[in-house]
């Protein structure tokens, strides 16, 4: 059965008992994993969002994400540092902010939202 639900503006994600992501709406909006479904297929333990991505956290602490590329749903620039080791996600509109073991922050998605931390 289901665990819990998480919504972006248009689109909901579900966990199921084991960790595996189902996900319904908009398809540009997080309603689509297709792309990403071999990696939510088990081991997630919690969702955040943006108002058209989601992240999730798996066991061990990687990240996986979709939806909007530009809003948070594309990690492709960072994935190497979301690989394992991340304990929270926070989240603004449009970019996401990883808080990895440690206390180093990683942070994607679009750069005036909050998606780059680098200045």
């Amino acid at each position: 059965g289901v665990t819990a639900i998480y919504s972006s503006g248009s689109a909901f994600a579900a966990v199921k008992e084991g960790g595996e992501v189902v996900t319904w709406g908009d398809p540009d909006e997080g309603g689509d994993c297709s792309g990403v479904a071999d990696r939510l297929a088990a081991g997630v333990t919690a969702i955040y969002s943006t108002e058209k991505a989601f992240a999730a956290v798996k066991e061990g602490g990687e990240v996986v994400t979709w939806g909007d590329p530009d809003e948070g749903g594309d990690c492709s620039g960072v994935a190497d540092r979301l690989a394992a080791g991340v304990t929270a996600i926070y989240s603004t509109r449009f970019a996401f902010a990883a808080v990895k073991e440690g206390g180093e922050v990683v942070t994607w998605g679009d750069p005036d939202e909050g998606g780059d931390c680098s200045g």
